[in-house]
């Protein structure tokens, strides 16, 4: 089928979000980029809005309904974890079942018309903008990060020099159960000396 790259794309960018979140401890989720500046949103807001966000989207331009509350009941880190793996996996689920019509017909984005194939590639980069917001405020909190698409600071530095990717968890499952264990998260190698930036000071 044409667009199952963007089914696929969906179904690793639905585990990334929940390993992002997985990052984040409890006491984080009051925190926002600027102590009492309330234009840019907490680690909590940010949950909340990719829930209700990508269930609005989802039901008001894409036609997919779950049929399920979009916030968890209580807003916990690991609450909104499970709300967000379960909530996603019915979205993926359908997306499976689409055919290429489904994704080439136009559907109201917001005042125009586009496909719904614009729409999920929207949504993706929707989701991916706030995803990096939260990965910079770990940093700003001094929180390790584990890979999300390739090596980080914390897994050894950068690509170029052969740094490895290193996930927090090997999938949505194992991340879980290991978090609702109280954590479980691979090691992390640190740089150990090597630059972690194309322009170090």
């Amino acid at each position: 089928m044409r667009y199952a790259f963007l089914v696929e794309t969906y179904a690793t960018e639905r585990v990334k979000v929940v390993s992002v979140w997985s990052e984040f401890r409890d006491e984080d989720l009051a925190v926002r980029p600027r102590e009492g500046d309330p234009r840019g949103r907490s680690v909590h807001e940010q949950m909340v809005h990719q829930c209700v966000s990508e269930d609005l989207w989802f039901r008001n331009m894409l036609g997919v309904d779950v049929e399920a509350p979009p916030l968890p009941k209580i807003e916990t880190r690991l609450e909104f974890m499970k709300r967000y793996a379960e909530d996603s996996g019915k979205r993926l689920g359908a997306l499976l079942e689409k055919d290429e019509g489904w994704w080439e017909a136009n559907v109201k984005f917001f005042d125009v018309q586009r496909s719904r194939a614009w729409v999920m590639t929207r949504r993706m980069t929707h989701t991916s903008h706030h995803r990096g917001q939260l990965m910079a405020m770990l940093r700003m909190l001094g929180r390790d990060v584990h890979s999300n698409y390739g090596p980080t600071a914390d897994t050894g530095g950068l690509m170029a020099n052969h740094a490895p990717t290193i996930y927090a968890y090997p999938n949505l499952e194992g991340l879980l159960a290991g978090e609702g264990a109280g954590g479980a998260k691979a090691a992390l190698p640190g740089a150990d000396g090597k630059v972690v930036t194309e322009r170090p000071l």
